[in-house]
């Protein structure tokens, strides 16, 4: 009897095992099913918001306003590269191995694939594009999809057990180009800053910007090249016929007061360096009274003629100057501006009233530059395109 009882007592135990390793074995598959599935949806996430980030930070690229000299005030073509751009680039990282399409939401709706728009405080995660006015939209912000809608949902593999079959997916990002810079940093990778020690009047900025001064060299952009004869974007002289400080040409110390025309030269051809920032601090700024005091040098000289010919065309950065008091390397610069310009033409030998370094407006992107939401800081100059969400 008792070997009776035992045998069903065995046979009961073994059954409740083995229910128990197929409970668990059900289970454990449901559990790898699951981390399969979250596996792929983390990946497409991650994918979207690659081509979503590498799709905003090359079309805000496109919003520089490289016609803001040449009569395209409302950068019409340049939002319409920067939603060209979107989608071209959006393309470029495949999503679970397909190319994801944004659609250019030409009627720039707020809830579209690509909405370009102004952001006046990038830096507020809170602040939402403005869409009211085009010649001052600085952001774009781009949506990938991977819905019913757009591109298809995401499929699914061992949640099918469960009748999830697919998943819907979407990621956006927002990228900025700052064109209100209040001064220059040492840069994040310690690369320099392509400022001039140069500092320009501002009336004669002023002159220029109003169309009040000669027009008589060319910048062609296509083939990198200086000739002569207008183009359409006035010049002006960076070599001043009076400063207001006598012994003084608009030479500015960027860095160290005792600044050498060998430092001088360095700085014409390859930037203000990690060094020359440091001895102020690490930034020249724009104060918030919208000034900055810069001592004088001795001027621009014969001596750095070679250097200043040799980046004729490429676009720098010159701060520009309200007053001035005090001779020579006494001299202090009050300065209020910073604005992008490129050199056209140098001669800095014969007398004075023949000398002149030409110099046209030129769009100037650099890292370093210090965005800010005061207005009328700088003209022409740009931060690098960034991601601000």
């Amino acid at each position: 009897m008792r070997s009776r009882n035992q045998s069903r007592t065995f046979r009961r135990r073994r059954g409740n095992v083995i229910f128990l390793a197929l409970f668990f074995m059900v289970v454990m598959l449901g559990c790898l099913a699951f981390a399969i599935d979250i596996g792929t949806i983390l990946a497409a996430r991650t994918e979207l918001q690659r081509s979503a980030d590498s799709a905003a930070l090359a079309a805000a690229w496109d919003l520089i306003d490289e016609g803001a000299f040449d009569g395209d005030a409302n950068l019409t073509a340049a939002i319409s590269s920067a939603r060209a751009t979107a989608a071209d680039y959006a393309s470029y990282n495949a999503v679970r191995s397909d190319a994801p399409a944004v659609d250019q939401n030409l009627n720039n709706l707020a809830d579209g694939d690509v909405v370009v728009g102004y952001l006046a405080d990038p830096s507020s995660a809170g602040s939402a594009l403005d869409l009211t006015d085009p010649s001052v939209f600085n952001a774009v912000k781009v949506r990938v999809q991977r819905t019913n809608q757009q591109n298809g949902e995401i499929g699914l593999f061992f949640a099918r057990i469960f009748g999830i079959t697919q998943a819907s997916l979407e990621a956006d990002a927002t990228a900025v180009v700052s064109s209100q810079i209040s001064g220059f940093q040492i840069p994040y990778d310690g690369s320099n800053v392509g400022i001039l020690p140069f500092a320009l009047d501002e009336d004669t900025w002023n002159d220029l910007v109003a169309g009040n001064t000669d027009d008589d060299w060319s910048w062609d952009e296509a083939t990198q090249t200086i000739t002569s004869g207008g183009d359409g974007i006035l010049e002006a002289n960076l070599y001043p016929q009076g400063t207001g400080s006598p012994g003084n040409r608009g030479t500015v110390d960027i860095g160290s007061s005792n600044n050498s025309t060998n430092d001088i030269a360095r700085q014409i051809v390859h930037g203000a360096s990690k060094s020359d920032l440091a001895y102020h601090g690490g930034s020249v700024e724009l104060d918030s009274n919208g000034e900055l005091f810069l001592n004088g040098d001795t001027g621009i000289s014969a001596g750095v003629k070679d250097e200043l010919a040799s980046i004729k065309g490429e676009p720098r950065v010159i701060p520009i100057f309200r007053t001035v008091t005090g001779p020579g390397n006494n001299a202090v610069y009050k300065i209020v501006k910073f604005v992008g310009i490129r050199i056209m033409d140098v001669k800095l030998t014969g007398p004075a009233s023949k000398k002149y370094v030409m110099i046209q407006p030129a769009v100037m992107a650099t890292k370093g530059a210090i965005p800010t939401t005061e207005v009328n800081t700088s003209d022409l100059v740009f931060t690098p395109a960034y991601l601000v969400r």
